[in-house]
């Protein structure tokens, strides 16, 4: 069975919507009989997304918006034409994301768009539509695309570790808050996608690798997790079992309590730690 929000004519929002994770979620959806609003700042993207939207549902279930997330005003704008269009929302899946790579004394602009596109994007989504969602009455889901990295925070992109280690904190805050709202019947849930082949990772490759994941597996994943009821959904991918993902993180919470320098595990002195800890049964 379905997550019964997942159900014919109920509203579905994306975010990032015009290509990979989102664009196959608005497949999915659409395919449940759910009406779709995609949401991204590219029209020329948009355009295409809805054309092959059309294959598998109506043209009047499907509706496009060109957004930037970063802006509270052109959020608040997306709610408000979805609600004209459809009638409100029932599905919110914030989903815009940016990964143009970082240094940590590089440009700051960089910096200011990475975190106001992944970590605001996700902040304003919610904040402007949960309050009608949670007036409507109804059974709803706020899915928020976050990131291993924003977990494990990896070396290398530090600028992208912060904007999802804030969005496992926001949405972390959000569940909390929307489970202790009298007569709220709204969920909130944090994707966590492994390595997915989209345009965000693809970096010039035109076939996808042999460990990444399709957009449609991830999506496949995460609904199976909703009808399970995960609010963590810590997706596998062909590379890395989730056995390895649950050790990273043991680890990476394991600095703080044993007081280790940060990402102890790329530090020299802790490479025999990390793997014996790692291959420990």
């Amino acid at each position: 069975m379905p997550h019964p929000t997942i159900v014919k004519d109920n509203v579905a929002v994306i975010t990032g919507g015009a290509s990979g994770i989102g664009l196959a979620a608005a497949a999915a959806f659409a395919r449940a009989g759910m009406k779709v609003c995609i949401a991204d700042v590219d029209r020329e993207r948009l355009a295409d997304a809805a054309t092959r939207l059309s294959s598998v549902t109506s043209a009047t279930n499907v509706m496009t918006s060109v957004v930037d997330v970063s802006s509270a005003e052109s959020v608040r704008g997306l709610e408000r034409d979805v609600s004209a269009q459809f009638g409100g929302t029932d599905l919110l899946m914030n989903n815009a994301g940016i990964q143009p790579g970082s240094t940590l004394f590089g440009e700051p602009d960089n910096w200011q768009r990475i975190i106001a596109v992944n970590m605001w994007g996700i902040i304003n989504g919610s904040r402007i539509f949960a309050p009608n969602m949670i007036a409507r009455g109804k059974t709803g889901l706020i899915i928020n695309t976050g990131s291993k990295q924003g977990i494990t925070t990896p070396p290398g992109d530090p600028a992208y570790n912060v904007s999802k280690a804030g969005v496992k904190a926001f949405t972390e805050a959000l569940q909390h808050e929307l489970r202790n709202t009298k007569d709220c019947r709204l969920t909130a849930h944090l994707l966590i996608p492994g390595f997915v082949f989209t345009g965000l990772t693809a970096k010039g490759r035109t076939e996808k690798p042999a460990g990444a994941w399709t957009p449609e597996q991830t999506v496949d994943f995460m609904l199976a997790r909703l009808e399970a009821g995960d609010f963590y959904i810590l997706c596998p991918d062909n590379d890395v079992p989730r056995a390895l993902d649950e050790k990273r993180i043991q680890w990476a919470a394991g600095d703080i309590v044993e007081n280790r320098p940060p990402l102890s595990r790329w530090h020299p002195d802790y490479t025999d730690a990390f793997t014996t800890f790692v291959e420990r049964e």
